[in-house]
């Protein structure tokens, strides 16, 4: 049991700077299975990428903005308001933005991988 005043945030180096980890169940690298939690500043934005397990997420608190396809494209999403759900098949190309601070949870079985469709929009290799 944890609350959510328990959780510790950390930076995430796989997302575009500005967004903070809480890992509530993992190890992420491993074969079993993981929650975490993400939180998002406002007016942010996650290029398209692909993860090669299934994702499932809940929008804890906020709006998260999520569509798919090869690139990001805001007319192309869907608002996610709080409680809503989203189940992205494994290698399906998805995007995300927020208008304001936004909260989702992401639970699925490791190892967990974020793998960008344009390589430049990769922060870790910036």
């Amino acid at each position: 049991m944890v609350t959510p005043d328990e959780f510790k945030w950390t930076d995430v180096p796989s997302l575009p700077a500005g967004a903070k980890l809480a890992v509530i169940e993992g190890p992420l690298n491993e074969a079993v299975p993981f929650t975490i939690r993400v939180k998002l500043p406002a007016n942010y934005q996650i290029p398209a990428h692909w993860h090669p397990a299934i994702e499932h997420v809940t929008v804890i608190s906020g709006t998260f903005n999520m569509g798919t396809g090869d690139k990001l494209d805001r007319s192309k999403t869907k608002a996610l308001s709080a409680g809503s759900v989203a189940i992205m098949q494994p290698k399906t190309n998805h995007f995300g933005w927020t208008k304001k601070a936004t909260i989702v949870q992401v639970h699925g079985v490791g190892p967990w991988a974020i793998n960008y469709v344009n390589p430049a929009d990769d922060p870790r290799k910036k």
